[in-house]
């Protein structure tokens, strides 16, 4: 019975520590101070903003030693946070937390941030004042001890308590006095403190290679950053394999961190082929909210949104929207949100963008030349700049891609490790079948326009290039009824890609 029990108690130890990986924040504290005030406020607001955050939930009496797993989520936590407080020194379990704490900033480059709850930081560092009393009761033990070999070990844990509180106590920190705001101290960690140490905290997956991406997304968040007040709503337009969704998921890991409530919907229009609106309204308010909600309907969902959503700063990406009715379930006006939210459309369908009343279209253009052959590079050759004696070949192939990120990735990625003549024969069957994994993702630009709009197509193509559009819908009819149509086929993907 004692083995089985032992290996329960190994099984659940291993079991619990594998639960206590990368967090990004440790919070040491004096429970009887600040649990249920400044502490646990700042746990909330941390874990609203998505950061897993290890609290220490257990009210019970503590013993003389630390737990162990408490050590080992110091070591996997990324931000170790220390609320001083007056009774923080009283506890012995804190002292040796702060004990290792500061051993992981030195051996592991943990980044620490003490914040002095009411404590006068020279108290921490010299141990006197607040921390005074809690220092004499333990030197009055160690004197009382009558095994030597006992108080020497008490003396250096001691002397070690002592050496970390001055050492932390040294750390740029933040103080709270009695007259100090909570609230504003805590939207200072959480908003600006935290982001800073933890820039990859909740970000999306990009490519590894992202070439190009931050030029094109800077305009569109300094248009984002001077929106004052208003709610915004930008779309993003542009052929299928043009990387839009790329460019939406660059702009969220740039500003995600500056929302409490976010959402990335990706993929809107297959998302809601499989599944519906309602489900689309479902993801929309869990993501926001952090709970499921049961929606019946659209015009529930629109209602439930509404009532969530006017009075919250939320922070919406929606990807890949080829419908109206989409949009107009998940964000059909601007006062839907509360102010300065700021909402992100990316579609191929630059009038749908016009439809659903969007404050600023940007139009997301082919990757320059130079661009375009350093993408390609990074997949064929691992490197940015192509292996000797393939240069030209690759000029080639990258003129072939037009500047689409997607091709680009495609065929380096299908071309790496192969020999001239490979890439030789690959090129030539290039120019008669184009590759499949890249026509496939492209196909909707022939789709979507009936055969007189794909005739215009082919007349501006051959015969109208850069000639004025009245110009060309009164050569291609007289009663100007093609005028629609012309518009139809300049603002589709199609036209992009000629």
């Amino acid at each position: 019975m004692d083995t089985a029990m032992t290996t329960h108690e190994a099984s659940s130890s291993s079991s619990f520590k594998s639960k206590l990986w990368n967090y990004d924040v440790f919070l040491s504290f004096r429970g009887v101070d600040t649990r249920n005030g400044f502490t646990g406020h700042l746990h909330a607001a941390l874990t609203d903003r998505g950061y897993k955050v290890y609290f220490d939930e257990d009210d019970l009496e503590r013993g003389e030693e630390i737990k162990e797993e408490l050590f080992w989520a110091i070591e996997e936590a990324k931000i170790s946070i220390i609320v001083f407080s007056k009774s923080y020194a009283d506890s012995s379990w804190c002292l040796d937390e702060l004990v290792k704490i500061m051993e992981c900033r030195y051996k592991l480059g943990r980044h620490v941030l003490p914040i002095f709850y009411h404590v006068d930081p020279s108290h921490v560092r010299k141990q006197n004042g607040d921390l005074a009393q809690a220092f004499q009761k333990l030197e009055e033990v160690i004197r009382e001890e009558k095994d030597d070999e006992l108080r020497r070990a008490k003396q250096e844990r001691v002397k070690q308590w002592r050496k970390a509180l001055t050492e932390a106590a040294n750390l740029s920190g933040q103080h709270l006095q009695d007259n100090g705001h909570e609230a504003k101290l805590i939207r200072e960690i959480v908003g600006k403190i935290i982001p800073e140490w933890l820039p990859s905290a909740n970000k999306l997956k990009v490519p590894k290679h992202l070439v190009g991406i931050y030029s094109r997304i800077q305009g569109i968040i300094n248009h984002l950053s001077s929106g004052g007040s208003n709610v915004l709503k930008v779309g993003i337009c542009g052929m299928g394999g043009l990387g839009k969704t790329t460019v939406a998921k660059a702009i969220y890991n740039q500003i995600h961190h500056m929302f409490k409530f976010k959402s990335f919907l990706a993929d809107v229009s297959n998302t809601t082929s499989k599944h519906g609106l309602v489900y689309l309204q479902q993801t929309l308010v869990s993501d926001i909210l952090k709970e499921k909600s049961q929606i019946s309907s659209v015009d529930g969902g629109v209602c439930l949104i509404k009532q969530k959503f006017h009075h919250r700063r939320v922070l919406v990406i929606i990807d890949n929207i080829d419908e109206v009715e989409q949009l107009n379930a998940i964000a059909g006006n601007h006062d839907w949100f509360g102010l300065e939210s700021i909402i992100i459309i990316t579609t191929r369908d630059k009038h749908l963008l016009h439809q659903v009343g969007v404050d600023k279209i940007y139009r997301l253009r082919e990757m320059n030349d130079e661009e375009a052959l350093e993408l390609f590079s990074w997949h064929a050759f691992r490197n940015s700049w192509p292996n000797e004696g393939y240069l030209e070949l690759s000029r080639k192939i990258v003129s072939y891609c037009g500047g689409l990120p997607l091709a680009l990735e495609v065929l380096g990625s299908f071309l790496t490790k192969r020999s001239i003549v490979e890439w030789e024969s690959q090129l030539e069957k290039l120019k008669r079948t184009p590759e499949g994994k890249i026509i496939q993702p492209l196909r909707i630009r022939f789709e979507g326009i009936d055969d007189t709009e794909n005739a215009i197509f082919l007349d501006m193509s051959c015969f109208f290039i850069g000639c004025d559009d009245d110009y060309v819908a009164k050569i291609l009819d007289g009663r100007n009824s093609h005028t629609i149509r012309i518009s139809i086929v300049q603002d589709s993907p199609l036209h992009w890609s000629s």
